[in-house]
């Protein structure tokens, strides 16, 4: 790479996880191989069908939460919330924490070239916003009367409700509390989201279009229709046993996925911009790449989605399979996902596949939907700077179906670059290349 090429470094991390709301908090939660998978508290006991999940239990929404904040910008922000759902306070929440990771105050960069690239689930309201505007249209034997709704339900619900619910939000929010008129953009593309987001941030920093990015994603399949949704459509772990051990990547015995919520932002700057104010550099993003795929029966083939990405990711980032030091699986747990991953790390990877180190941080916190791959990330970004990899929760017995090099044991090297990947259900996949800083 010629020296008057624009890169793209990583200088600021925010996270809010089931393993707490720190980056040190979530590397030692993976390290020490703790869960954070526990018995479901978020919803009514016995009404729905999983009874445990990964909640963000220490995020509570308040203001304490978004980190220390000048004066002006906890006054907005403390203002914004009441238009805020849970995952955009959990997104805008993680975007502050990595602004004060990377020592960037406000008014410190130039507005017109700081932007945002937000990733984001598909957002539903929660069935208490329609009470009240339900109940005023019942009728004397207690049935809904749907011609009475326009004039005298909809009122009963708050003026400002469909604000809570925009997946555009996040970023709009995050744009006008830190003043950045630079690019922005959300994503909607579920589990691959994070990487895209990213991805994107990248891209628009080695074209010169700003010099600052915030790359996020917020996420949560901890919601009463999305959890109905998985359970009619997706393989969920089984109800049975100590919830710990509920998520399984890569095991012969792996049931199905375990359902999270969290939120994780990265701020990208590029090189000189970061030199320039002495910041501490994470990492370099040194390729990313997208596919999606599906059959002539619009069945999506996650495999090939996932084999595309990861062989286009290598090839843009001009890294030999031989020297990627780990790789950061999508690893969801369930018995179709996981064995298409494993064809699609052979077929991309060829021999180094067999000896690849492979981690799989779903293990730990399952599914967080959006903020997944965004929060898993920042997992091998702390290897690098640990010098050592983190095992791989639950991970016993390994399957036939998936002959890859899992972390099982203490200090594994991470190596000097990793690739990362993440695929939706519909067969849409994202892959990311990161390189130690040099």
């Amino acid at each position: 790479m010629s020296s008057t090429q624009r890169r793209a470094v990583i200088t600021g991390i925010g996270v809010i996880s089931p393993l707490g709301n720190t980056k040190e908090q979530l590397w030692q939660g993976l390290a020490d191989g703790r869960s954070g998978v526990r018995p479901l508290t978020a919803l009514p006991e016995g009404d729905f069908p999983v009874n445990f999940a990964a909640e963000a239990g220490d995020f509570r929404g308040k203001i304490d939460d978004f980190g220390p904040l000048e004066k002006a910008q906890k006054r907005a922000i403390r203002k914004g919330l009441k238009v805020m759902c849970r995952e955009s306070q959990m997104g805008v929440a993680s975007a502050q924490l990595a602004l004060v990771d990377a020592r960037i105050a406000p008014d410190q960069c130039d507005p017109q070239r700081s932007g945002v690239l937000f990733g984001t689930d598909y957002m539903l309201s929660v069935p208490e916003e329609f009470t009240d505007g339900i109940l005023q249209c019942l009728d004397e034997q207690g049935r809904f009367e749907f011609s009475r709704w326009g004039g005298e339900g909809m009122p009963k619900m708050s003026p400002l409700w469909l604000l809570n619910y925009l997946p555009n939000m996040p970023a709009s929010h995050l744009a006008i509390f830190n003043d950045f008129r630079g690019p922005s953009n959300s994503l909607t593309m579920r589990e691959a989201a994070s990487l895209a987001a990213l991805g994107e941030a990248y891209q628009i920093v080695l074209r010169g279009t700003a010099d600052v990015m915030l790359a996020g994603a917020t996420g949560t399949r901890l919601h009463a229709m999305k959890m109905i949704h998985a359970a009619q459509q997706e393989e969920l772990a089984d109800g049975d046993g100590d919830p710990a051990r509920a998520s399984r990547p890569f095991d012969r015995d792996r049931t199905g996925m375990v359902l999270g919520e969290g939120a994780a932002t990265l701020v990208v700057e590029e090189l000189s911009t970061a030199e320039a104010r002495g910041a501490a550099i994470y990492g370099e993003i040194v390729a990313a790449a997208s596919s999606s795929a599906v059959g002539r029966k619009l069945v999506a083939r996650r495999d090939k989605a996932m084999a595309n990405a990861l062989g286009a990711v290598l090839q843009s980032g001009g890294i030999d399979a031989s020297e990627v030091g780990h790789f950061n699986a999508h690893g969801l747990s369930t018995r179709s996902s996981d064995a298409e991953e494993a064809r699609a790390v052979g077929e991309a990877f060829g021999d180094r596949a067999a000896t690849l180190p492979v981690v799989a941080a779903k293990a730990n916190f399952g599914n967080l939907g959006a903020a997944s791959g965004m929060v898993e990330l920042i997992g091998s970004l702390m290897a690098l700077h640990h010098g050592r990899l983190f095992p791989v929760l639950n991970h016993e017995t390994p399957d036939p179906q998936c002959p890859l090099a899992v972390v099982t044991a203490d200090e594994v090297g991470p190596g000097e670059s990793f690739a990362a990947l993440n695929v939706t259900p519909q067969g849409q996949a994202t892959a990311l290349m990161v390189r130690r800083f040099a």
